[in-house]
């Protein structure tokens, strides 16, 4: 399996996710850096947050856009109206590429959600020149997302289902301090360096905030598909508590932080 990320619907994605990676891509961007005339991969490009904000610098040569999931695939293709952007279906562990075909790999809120992400690096730094950037970002899902840890503790109290679903969710690949900047540096990149890139999350209304979890995205939306009538409606409600915090119902901002690194290829 090369990704334990649940993807039903590229729009209802976008809602949940893709409009808060498009906010962080240009972080990353400036992280990771850019050249005239270079050739870049996007590694896991969903929607196409990352593609489409690096396709706005027009120095850029060629981007080229991986993604596992056939739905992201075509939501991305059919968004694309830029010749540069070339955008295909291929695995993160096992990219279809030359040794030294790229300038630059990023690859964005991607990592957690690869099992063997050890592998995903190895491929990145693989099809990178010598002397060229891989670079990566993942939320800090522990300690960074109160927005979303509110939505995962508050499911935790209720069933020991949610507490199984907290600890998956904390701890996936990545996620801790150091531990991504480690895994670079175990996989050969030199002067690798880590930061924190920090983003809000504002929500309209409650609606907003749960609609994508509701329609099953996400893995906490697939774990409220698996609830019956009786439990979904106490999920529900105790999830709406949370919310508004003892106010009626309307915008709320949440801080959020994703880890990122940056290593240069041999």
């Amino acid at each position: 399996m090369t990704s334990s990320f649940n993807v039903n619907d590229a729009t209802a994605y976008e809602q949940l996710m893709g409009r808060w990676s498009k906010k962080l891509a240009p972080l990353l961007i400036d992280f990771a850096g850019l050249a005239e005339g270079e050739r870049i991969i996007d590694v896991g490009c969903g929607n196409g947050s990352l593609t489409f904000a690096l396709a706005r610098a027009p120095e850029l040569r060629e981007i080229v856009a991986i993604d596992y999931s056939p739905v992201f695939v075509e939501a991305a293709i059919q968004r694309n109206s830029d010749p540069r952007i070339k955008i295909r279906q291929a695995d993160a562990c096992s990219l279809p590429f030359e040794d030294g075909s790229f300038d630059r790999a990023l690859a964005l809120l991607v990592l957690h959600f690869v099992p063997e992400a050890g592998k995903a690096v190895a491929e990145m730094r693989r099809v990178v020149r010598k002397g060229g950037v891989v670079a990566a970002a993942v939320w800090d899902h522990l300690g960074g997302m109160p927005g979303m840890r509110m939505m995962i503790d508050t499911v935790a109290a209720l069933s020991e289902g949610g507490r199984k679903l907290r600890a998956r969710y904390c701890f996936q690949p990545m996620m801790q301090p150091g531990e991504m900047k480690r895994t670079f540096v175990e996989q050969g990149l030199l002067e690798v360096t880590e930061t924190e890139l920090m983003i809000r999350m504002d929500y309209q209304s409650f609606d907003d905030y749960w609609a994508p979890i509701a329609a099953g995205e996400g893995p906490l939306g697939k774990y409220v598909a698996t609830l019956d009538a009786a439990e979904r409606a106490r999920t529900d409600a105790a999830v709406r508590d949370a919310y508004e915090a003892g106010r009626p119902d309307g915008p709320r901002s949440f801080a959020s932080i994703a880890w990122a690194c940056r290593g240069i290829a041999l």
